[in-house]
């Protein structure tokens, strides 16, 4: 629904929304050139002291505070652990298994692959093509094992296809 401009003695139709509070609960609805002069002189800050302005960002960036602190000193600790094993141990991290074991022939079409079980369903593709490209009859040397193991990384491919849900 498209209303008048809330500018006073504006006629045009009012298609743009600017905040009347803070809470960004209520708006105004300008024309474009009232929401912009609207827009240029209105302050999300106004009327805050500075230690208003720093607790607002900290909420709005970092949420409410934990009140208990042994509970926010444990998550801290845990977060610090895992950002520390995910930079220095980056290769251990992918290769870490589902909590949920995969059937075996989702973890045998993996190995295949020579992909661990994180995989994407784009890494499946990048690696399938590669493989079929080195292994397609057409095109590989030894035409007899070639046929053989391009069967398998098709059969593979396919299991992972259902499995994604592709």
């Amino acid at each position: 629904m498209i209303t008048k401009c809330d500018h006073p003695g504006c006629t045009r139709a009012g298609t743009c929304r600017a905040p009347k509070n803070r809470n960004l609960t209520e708006y105004w609805h300008f024309c474009t050139e009232h929401a912009a002069e609207y827009n240029k002189n209105w302050n999300y800050y106004a009327d805050m002291t500075p230690d208003e302005i720093e607790a607002d960002w900290e909420r709005s960036v970092f949420g409410t505070p934990l009140k208990d602190k042994t509970k926010a000193n444990a998550d801290e600790a845990d977060y610090v652990k895992f950002l520390n094993d995910f930079l220095t141990g980056r290769d251990t991290f992918d290769r870490t298994p589902p909590k949920n074991k995969l059937p075996t022939s989702i973890s045998g079409a993996f190995k295949i692959f020579g992909l661990p079980p994180t995989s994407t369903w784009r890494e499946v593709g990048v690696k399938y093509r590669a493989l079929a490209k080195k292994y397609h009859p057409d095109t590989a040397e030894n035409k007899t094992s070639a046929t053989a193991e391009f069967t398998k990384i098709t059969t593979a491919y396919n299991t992972l296809k259902q499995y994604f849900n592709k």
